[in-house]
C-alpha cells in the first residue's frame, strides 16, 4: 500500500505571489523570527502604508511549518471573520456548525502559523477568535498586521518603522527602473526619501510619477504641499492631528491626488465601492457617467496604473485591479465629501445583481467553469452588495434576490455555510416582492437540507410552498416541491420522494423550466428507483440527463447522473465501467469545490476497489472518507439506502483482511487531506482545471430562451416573477 504524508495545513491558504521586488527588511525579517520565537502572538503595528502587510507576506512564506494568510480588510460584518478565516485557509464545511469548529479541529496538533492582516476595524471580533484559537491550539502560532494591537494578554508588539534612507533610495530606484526609467542616486532622490520619511507607499507613488517630473519637480511640488499642510506651525505636525507620519502618507497621497487630471480623481474616488479586486468591465459600469464616460475608463484607469495608485494582478478569471487599503480610503473620504456615495454605491450593487443573474443563467451552460471562476473572483464584491441590500431600507427585496440567484454558489461551488447565513438573514426581512423572498426560501431550504439540517429545512420549504400557491407562483411551487422531495430521498422516505419527484418534474415541464436544478430533480428520482430496485428505469432517467447535460456542456448535474449509472454499473457487476464512471464524476466535483459530490463518489469507488480485489485501498478510501463528512453533514445523510454501499465495502475489506488491519488501513487514510484523498482515488490522475472541462456536443449551443423550455433566472430586462426591478443594471449579454 502506497504511504502517506502529513498534509499542509494551509493547502489554499499561501502568501500571494510576490509582483514585485522586496527591497530591504532583512533586520525586520529577523526580528519576527524572534519575536514569534518567544511569543505565540505577535502583532506587526505601524502607520498606513509602511509596509506591515508585505513584510508578514514575505515573512510568511518562509515559515517551515506551514503559514495561511487570511486578508480582512474586504470584510464588513464581525460575524463574518471566520468565514474569511476558514475561507483563506481553503476549508470547506457545509455542515450549519459554526466555522470556528472547523478551523479548531482543523488546526489541531500542527505547528502552524496563521497571519490576520487587516484587522483594525474587526478588533474585537479578531481578538476573541485568537484568543480562543490561541487557548486551544497550543502549536499555533498567530501573527497579527494592523494599526492598533489586539489588546490580548502575552501579545508581543512589533511596530515596524519606515525604510532607512539607504532603503528608501533603493526602493524608489527600483520602482522607477521597472517603470523603464533609470533614476540615479542623487541629492534631490535622497531629499525626496527623507520628505517622504521612508514610507513605501509614498515612495511608491512618488514613482509613478517620475515619468512625468523630474525627482527635483517632485521635491518641489511636495515641499508645497507641506507648507500647505503646516502653515503657521513651521515643519511641525498640526496640533491635535494625526501622528507625524500618518500626516506625511496622507500629504504624499494628498499631492499624488492634486497632481491628477479630474478624471483621474473622479476615478480615484469612484473605485473606492469596491471590495478588493474589480475588473474592466466593473469599473467602466459603476464607475462612469456625469463626467466620465464608459470609453474613457480604460484610459483614465491605465493613467492610475502608471502611477501606482492601483495595481494589476492575474486570476483565474482574468486580469484585475485592486487599490491599497489607504489609497481606497482616501478616495472614499473624497466620494464621501462630494456626496456621491450613496450613488455609487447602488450602481455597484446593481452591477453585481446583473453579473449574479448572469452567472445564473451561463451556470446551465459550458462556461460552467468560467462562472465558478468568475464568481470565486467577485466574492468579496457580492458579499459587500449583499450587505448593503440587506441593511438598507427598501432593499431588502433585492439582497433576498441576489442571495437566492446565487444558489449554484452555494450549493455548486462548495459555500453552503456562507450561503445558509445570507438566504437566513434574507428571509427574515419583509419585502413587497414576495417572488423574491419564495425564491430566497427554497434556497434556503436546499442548502439546510444538504447540511443535514432537516427541521429547518420542511420549515422553510413548506412557508415557501404555502406562501407561493397563495400568490399563484407556479415556479415557486415547483420548486418548493421537488426540494422537499429530496429531502424525503435523504431520510429514506421513497416512496413520497418518488411522488413529490415526479410531480415536480411535470410542474417544471409545465411551465418550461430548465437549467441544472431540474435535472437535478431528475437524477434525484433515478436514485429513489435505484434504491427501490429498478436499476432499468434509473439508467434511462440519468442516460437522458447525460445527454442533455452534454448537449448543453453542463457538468456539475451531469455529475451527479455519472453517480447513479456508477451504482447501477456495480449492482450490475461492469466494475471497469463503474470505475471510468466514477472517475469522470469525481474529478469534475472536486474542480466545483463540490464537496457532497466528491465524497459520495470516494465511498462507491472504496466499493468498487474493494470489489476489484484490492480491500486495503478500500479501506484506505473509507478512511479518507471518514474524515470528509464531518464537513458535509451527516455521513451518507443517516440514509440506509446511501449507507448501504459503504456497509458492504466495510463487510468486504474486514473478510479479506481482518479487524486489525481494516482499522489500521482506515486510519492511514484519515490522515489525507481532501486533494490527497481525491488524487487518491483517481489513482493519481490530475484533476483537470474547470476552463478545460470537454465543450458541448455540437456545434452550436442554444440560445438562451431557444426552443420549448426557459431557464430559471431571466435575464435583465425580461419579465419574470423571479427579477425584481433593479434602480439600474448592466445589460446582460444574449449569447
Amino acid at each position: 500500500m502506497r504511504g502517506s504524508q502529513r498534509p499542509d495545513p494551509f493547502p489554499d491558504g499561501d502568501p500571494p505571489l510576490e509582483l514585485t521586488t522586496f527591497v530591504g527588511r532583512s533586520a525586520e525579517l529577523a526580528g519576527l523570527a524572534c519575536a514569534l520565537g518567544g511569543a505565540r502572538l505577535v502583532t506587526v503595528t505601524g502607520v498606513g502604508g509602511v509596509g506591515k502587510s508585505r513584510l508578514a507576506a514575505r515573512f510568511a512564506a518562509g515559515w517551515e511549518a506551514g503559514a495561511g494568510r487570511v486578508e480582512l480588510a474586504p470584510v464588513r460584518d464581525p460575524q463574518f471573520v471566520e468565514y474569511a478565516v476558514a475561507e483563506a485557509l481553503g476549508l470547506t464545511d457545509h455542515t450549519a456548525r459554526p466555522p470556528r469548529q472547523t478551523l479548531l479541529e482543523h488546526l489541531a496538533g500542527r505547528p502552524a502559523l496563521l497571519v490576520l492582516d487587516g484587522f483594525e476595524h474587526l478588533a474585537d471580533a479578531c481578538a476573541e477568535l485568537t484568543a480562543e484559537l490561541l487557548r486551544r491550539l497550543p502549536e499555533l502560532r498567530v501573527l497579527a498586521v494592523g494599526r492598533r494591537p489586539l489588546g490580548l494578554a502575552g501579545e508581543r508588539l512589533f511596530p515596524l518603522a519606515p525604510l532607512g534612507e539607504g532603503e528608501a533610495v533603493e526602493l524608489l530606484i527600483d520602482r522607477a527602473r521597472e517603470q523603464g526609467l533609470e533614476v540615479s542616486d542623487g541629492f534631490e532622490v535622497r531629499e525626496l526619501c527623507r520628505r517622504l520619511e521612508g514610507i513605501p507607499l509614498a515612495l511608491e507613488l512618488a514613482a509613478g510619477r517620475l515619468r512625468a517630473l523630474s525627482p527635483a519637480q517632485l521635491l518641489g511640488r511636495l515641499d508645497d504641499r507641506f507648507r500647505l499642510l503646516t502653515a503657521g506651525n513651521g515643519s511641525h505636525p498640526v496640533p491635535g492631528g494625526p501622528p507625524a507620519r500618518h500626516q506625511t502618507l496622507r500629504t504624499a497621497i494628498g499631492w499624488s491626488h492634486e497632481l491628477c487630471t479630474p478624471a483621474e480623481r473622479l476615478l480615484w474616488a469612484r473605485l473606492s465601492v469596491f471590495a478588493q479586486t474589480f475588473d474592466l468591465e466593473a469599473a467602466e459600469y459603476v464607475c462612469s457617467g456625469d463626467g466620465l464616460a464608459a470609453e474613457d475608463v480604460l484610459d483614465v484607469l491605465s493613467e492610475l496604473l502608471s502611477q501606482s495608485v492601483v495595481t494589476r494582478e492575474e486570476s483565474p478569471a482574468g486580469p484585475r485591479y485592486r487599490m491599497l487599503d489607504t489609497v481606497r480610503a482616501y478616495g472614499a473620504e473624497w466620494l464621501e465629501g462630494v456626496g456621491d456615495t450613496g450613488r455609487l454605491r447602488r450602481r455597484h450593487r446593481d452591477w453585481y445583481l446583473g453579473l449574479a443573474t448572469w452567472c445564473e443563467l451561463d451556470w446551465f451552460s459550458p462556461r460552467q467553469g468560467e462562472v465558478a471562476a468568475r464568481v470565486e473572483a467577485e466574492l468579496p464584491n457580492l458579499r459587500a452588495a449583499l450587505e448593503f441590500c440587506l441593511t438598507e431600507p427598501e432593499e431588502a427585496h433585492l439582497g433576498q434576490y441576489l442571495a437566492g440567484s446565487l444558489w449554484f454558489c452555494w450549493v455548486g461551488c462548495g459555500r453552503l455555510a456562507e450561503g445558509r447565513r445570507w438566504l437566513a438573514r434574507s428571509v427574515e426581512l419583509e419585502s413587497e416582492y414576495e417572488q423574491s423572498r419564495l425564491k430566497a426560501l427554497w434556497v434556503l431550504g436546499y442548502v439546510a437540507i444538504l447540511q443535514g439540517d432537516t427541521v429547518p429545512a420542511l420549515a422553510a420549504l413548506r412557508e415557501c410552498r404555502e406562501q407561493a400557491e397563495r400568490v399563484a407562483d407556479a415556479t415557486a411551487v415547483a420548486y418548493a416541491e421537488h426540494r422537499t422531495g429530496c429531502l424525503a430521498l435523504v431520510t429514506d422516505d421513497l416512496v413520497r420522494a418518488e411522488t413529490l419527484l415526479r410531480s415536480a418534474l411535470d410542474r417544471y415541464q409545465g411551465i418550461g423550466e430548465l437549467n441544472s436544478n431540474v435535472l437535478m430533480g431528475q437524477v434525484e428520482l433515478a436514485m429513489t428507483r435505484a434504491f427501490q430496485g429498478d436499476l432499468p428505469d434509473a439508467v434511462r432517467l440519468c442516460e437522458d440527463v447525460r445527454r442533455v447535460c452534454e448537449d448543453h456542456g453542463e457538468r456539475w448535474a451531469r455529475s451527479y447522473a455519472l453517480y447513479v449509472l456508477a451504482y447501477a454499473a456495480w449492482q450490475e457487476g461492469a466494475l471497469d465501467s463503474a470505475r471510468e464512471l466514477l472517475t469522470d464524476c469525481l474529478r469534475n466535483a472536486h474542480a466545483f469545490h463540490d464537496l457532497l459530490g466528491s465524497v459520495l463518489t470516494i465511498e462507491l469507488l472504496a466499493l468498487v476497489t474493494a470489489a476489484e480485489g484490492d480491500p486495503a485501498e478500500a479501506a484506505l478510501l473509507q478512511g479518507a472518507a471518514a474524515r470528509i463528512w464531518p464537513s458535509v453533514g451527516l455521513p451518507l445523510f443517516g440514509s440506509a439506502h446511501y449507507n448501504a454501499p459503504h456497509e458492504r465495502c466495510e463487510a468486504l475489506a474486514r473478510q479479506a483482511l481482518g479487524d486489525a488491519r481494516y482499522e489500521e488501513c482506515v486510519r492511514e487514510g484519515a490522515l489525507l487531506d481532501r486533494a490527497t484523498a481525491v488524487d487518491r482515488a483517481l489513482g493519481h490522475g490530475a484533476v483537470r482545471p474547470l476552463g478545460a472541462l470537454p465543450a458541448p456536443r455540437g456545434a452550436d449551443v442554444p440560445r438562451r430562451g431557444a426552443g420549448p423550455y426557459r431557464h430559471a433566472a431571466a435575464p435583465r430586462g425580461a419579465a419574470g416573477p423571479h427579477q425584481p426591478a433593479l434602480s439600474e443594471g448592466p445589460d446582460l449579454p444574449d449569447t
